[in-house]
C-alpha cells in the first residue's frame, strides 16, 4: 500500500470551485469534474506536482452528452471532455471530465503537457467537432479531409439507409484526389524549388 493522500484533498486545496464535483463511479476511480478555463493547469499540477504525480496521459476522449438523462447529481453539458492520467508510483488512474457548452465548443489543448495528446485530440475533433486551442495541426485523424459532420455527434446519420445513394461524379473524383494531395506547407516543410518533390518512406521498428 502507498501513503500519497487522496487526490481530491490536493485538487481541492490547490484549485478549490475550480473543482466542480467529485462523481462516484463503478470502477471506483477518482473522477473529478473540473472548469474547462483551468484544465491545462489542473493536468500541470497532476503531471507534475502533485505527490505520486499522474505522468502518463492514458487516454482522452469526448461524448456528445445532448440526450443523456442526467442523474445522481452529474453536471449537465453538452459535450464532455474526458482525461486518463496514470501514476507509477500510485499504481492508480485518475480521471478528469470537463463540460463543455455549446453546438461547437473549444477548449484548450494540452500538447504542451503531453505529446501524444496530439492524436487524440485530432481524433476528438474529426468525431465530435470540439476544437482544441493551441493545438499545433489541427485536422481530420480517421475520416477523410471532404468528408461532411463528425460521425460520433448525434444528429450525424448514424445507418447507411438514413443517407443518400453514394454517386461518384467526375468532379467529386477530382476533388477527393485533391485532397489526398501532399502539402508539405501544411507540415512545416518547405519547397527548396518549384520542381522539388517529397518522398514518404514507413522506416520498420
Amino acid at each position: 500500500m502507498n501513503s500519497f493522500s487522496h487526490p481530491q484533498e490536493e485538487l481541492q486545496t490547490r484549485f478549490g470551485d475550480a473543482i466542480l464535483y467529485q462523481q462516484k463511479t463503478v470502477d471506483e476511480i477518482p473522477t473529478f469534474w473540473v472548469k474547462a478555463s483551468e484544465i491545462t493547469n489542473i493536468l500541470s499540477f497532476l503531471k507534475s506536482t502533485i505527490s505520486g504525480s499522474y505522468r502518463m496521459l492514458y487516454d482522452l476522449s469526448a461524448i456528445d452528452e445532448r440526450s443523456r438523462l442526467k442523474q445522481d447529481g452529474s453536471i449537465g453539458t453538452n459535450f464532455t471532455v474526458v482525461y486518463h492520467l496514470l501514476s507509477f508510483e500510485r499504481n492508480a488512474f485518475i480521471r478528469i471530465k470537463v463540460p463543455l457548452e455549446g453546438e461547437y465548443p473549444s477548449i484548450q489543448s494540452v500538447t504542451s503537457l503531453f505529446k501524444n495528446a496530439n492524436w487524440y485530440e485530432r481524433e476528438a475533433y474529426d468525431m465530435f467537432g470540439i476544437r482544441f486551442n493551441g493545438h499545433p495541426h489541427l485536422r481530420r485523424i480517421l475520416m477523410p479531409l471532404t468528408w461532411k459532420g463528425h460521425p460520433l455527434r448525434k444528429e450525424h446519420p448514424a445507418r447507411a439507409t438514413e443517407m443518400g445513394p453514394f454517386k461518384l461524379s467526375d468532379e467529386k473524383q477530382d476533388a477527393e484526389q485533391a485532397a489526398l494531395q501532399f502539402q508539405p506547407e501544411e507540415w512545416g516543410l518547405s519547397r527548396h524549388s518549384d520542381d522539388a518533390d517529397f518522398m514518404l518512406l514507413k522506416l520498420r521498428q
